[in-house]
């Protein structure tokens, strides 16, 4: 028999031994939610209940692995009967069952993100769409525009004026494209990720025989992170779970960040409309952070008005207060941390228990680079180093001809960017232009684009535009980036990009971090020594002799810890950042991350801000605390009790 009182604290005790009917657990950060679903299972179970009666759905496939293993160990009963698994996981085990109803073959291939792009730029092709030389979406885009469709059960149109909508006159070439994506995959018995569950869920809704025999054999179903549900998943659950209605949602509304992916966070909030008769339990313990911590996090997500009041309680000790830390700038702000992470090494913290987080990933540059400087081990959980993106890359190569007109790999690397340009194409005209004494001068002449087939003449010309503009434009690496998105990158992005808005947004802030440097060619071999000595440092670290600072957004913190936290940027427009802040809901999704952000340091939290932010055109703006910061001053004047401390920092530039 397992002791719950002692494995258990009251709160998840309550959830564990409750009785049957639908359940809704609010659970906190560090609150112990999986511990109290893993328990919860181990009880049924112990209760009587075969495994084989039994749904846990989760979101990722390390968390059913780990879930299932506990349970294991607790109960040590066969759990392979058990469901368990991702929902696209338990998707697929219903459909290799049942495909044949809906007129796939029981064989059917699943479709990874690659598969799909190559297959909707195969239907791009076949339509002709675009042909009249009008920029036309690549096949990550459309993807992306059809699984939003899906997973929201919004018209497609609607997706493409709120997401893309410099894509909307083109609104029914895309519906055309995606129509003849769809019957593609019937034809090929082909089902994308999304089809995954599109089609469980027109099982158990066109098929009466079969959703009475699934709803009738799973007496429990027990679902993880319900708040990142989309409207599919919750529509499955509710079909799965009507006849006996035993079913457990566990989840955090204060933590719902992922509304960009398809997440519906009206699921969590109106299940109790949903299941009148639900039960609601919180989990508020938190096991991780100190009291000072979650004092700020609880001040914080207080203000969203449409959530379930909860307030995080503490089991530790007392600890310091987190600190807001205003400095004169983003360089000076990356000079704080970096010395500050240096502080912290020498008091005898581990580099893999610091972290850095940030709302935007751009916002990281300046602290990759004094990292990169110090010699800082660092790695990046939210993509790729900045001067190492794609986007970026694409942009400097630009400069780099023009500093070098022999420089072979940022030549191969333009000429790839425009369509029907080819390796053989891009190879033959680097041969033309390394033969000749003034490579420059080459591109000028009339017949430059001939070099080409008569397919791939319009992609020369297009770049012998966007260099000339470059010759006789302003020498300054911010003017030069101006034209290289004015003369046709910035429709690239958006053909080529889901992310287009952050993209450009980093080329933006590329082009602000450039006016440091005195000229083009100090900005270039900057970029060069940086990206040298990242590599250089790769090697150890892969090696495994040193531990690594994290640098990670918010979203890709989610569900982690660290012993100190730096929440960098925290200024308005940043954090909210300003662009989201135009979107329905878009403050309390914001306010959400804040608190996120917050709870993933478990003894100290440091949020720091510049005061001046440099933009080309207009100098210095000013720049005010993040609203997330300075709407707590006003509560904690009344408590007489202020939740951070605040520094001045006397680093210098």
């Amino acid at each position: 028999m397992i002791d719950y009182d002692q494995a258990l604290n009251e709160e998840q005790r309550r959830v564990v031994m409750e009785g049957d009917g639908p359940l809704l657990v609010i659970a906190g950060a560090g609150s112990g939610k999986t511990r109290a679903l893993t328990y919860r299972v181990a009880r049924l179970i112990e209760t009587g209940v075969s495994p084989a009666r039994i749904m846990l759905a989760t979101f990722t496939n390390k968390a059913a692995r780990s879930m299932l293993a506990r349970v294991q160990s607790l109960v040590g009963d066969d759990l392979r009967p058990l469901w368990g698994g991702t929902f696209h996981h338990l998707a697929n085990r219903t459909l290799r069952r049942h495909a044949s109803r809906l007129g796939y073959e029981p064989g059917f291939t699943i479709a990874d993100s690659e598969d799909a792009r190559q297959l909707i730029n195969a239907c791009i092709a076949e339509a002709q769409a675009g042909r009249t030389g009008e920029k036309f979406p690549k096949g990550d885009v459309i993807r992306e525009i059809v699984s939003l469709s899906v997973n929201t059960g919004r018209d497609m149109a609607e997706v493409i004026l709120q997401r893309y909508p410099f894509f909307s006159h083109l609104s029914q070439e895309i519906g055309e494209v995606a129509a003849r994506y769809a019957r593609r995959k019937r034809k090929e018995h082909i089902m994308d990720f999304d089809d995954l569950l599109l089609n469980w869920r027109r099982l158990l809704s066109e098929q009466p025989d079969l959703s009475e025999q699934y709803a009738e054999r799973f007496l429990h179903i027990l679902v993880d992170e319900y708040q990142d549900t989309n409207r599919l998943q919750a529509e499955i659950i509710d079909l799965l779970a009507a006849r006996h209605r035993n079913v457990m949602v566990v989840g955090d509304d204060s933590q719902s960040i992922y509304s960009f992916r398809g997440a519906n966070f009206a699921n969590i909030m109106r299940f109790p409309e949903r299941y009148p008769d639900c039960r609601i339990f919180k989990l508020e313990t938190n096991y991780r952070s100190t009291p000072e911590i979650l004092h700020l996090a609880n001040l914080s997500i207080v203000n969203n008005e449409n959530q379930f009041a909860k307030t995080l309680r503490p089991i530790r000790r007392t600890g310091l207060k987190p600190i807001v830390v205003p400095l004169k700038s983003d360089v000076q702000q990356a000079n704080f941390v970096a010395q500050r992470l240096l502080e912290l090494v020498g008091e005898g913290i581990p580099l893999h228990e610091l972290a850095v987080l940030y709302r935007a990933h751009y916002h990281s540059m300046n602290v990759q680079m004094e990292l990169t400087r110090r010699g800082i081990p660092f790695e990046i959980r939210s993509g790729i180093r900045f001067f190492e993106q794609a986007h970026v890359k694409d942009v400097t190569a630009y400069l780099r001809v023009v500093v070098n007109p022999l420089d072979e790999p940022a030549w191969k690397r333009i000429l790839g960017l425009y369509p029907k340009v080819g390796k053989a194409t891009a190879d033959k005209v680097w041969r033309y232009l390394s033969a000749r004494e003034n490579p420059l001068r080459a591109v000028e002449e009339a017949g430059f684009p001939a070099l080409a087939s008569k397919a791939a003449q319009p992609g020369l010309a297009a770049l012998q535009r966007t260099l000339l503009a470059l010759f006789v434009s302003d020498r300054t690496p911010a003017a030069m980036i101006d034209v290289v998105l004015e003369r046709g990158y910035q429709a690239f992005l958006e053909q080529q990009y889901t992310d287009m808005a952050a993209r450009r947004e980093d080329l933006e802030q590329l082009a602000n971090f450039s006016g440091r440097f005195e000229g083009l060619e100090d900005f270039l071999a900057e970029l060069s020594l940086l990206a040298q000595t990242t590599e250089e440092g790769e090697s150890d670290r892969e090696n495994g002799r040193e531990g690594r600072v994290v640098l990670s957004t918010i979203h890709q913190a989610k569900g982690l810890e660290w012993s100190v936290v730096f929440l960098i940027s925290c200024a308005d427009g940043m954090i909210p950042l300003a662009r989201c802040l135009k979107e329905p809901e878009g403050e309390e999704e914001e306010r959400r991350l804040f608190y996120v952000a917050s709870t993933r340091a478990k003894d100290q939290l440091y949020l720091s801000y510049p005061l001046l932010d440099y933009q080309r055109g207009s100098g210095y703006d000013v720049l005010a605390p993040s609203r997330f910061i300075s709407e707590i001053t006003p509560v904690s004047r009344r408590l007489k009790d202020s939740p951070f401390e605040q520094w001045d920092i006397g680093y210098e530039d």
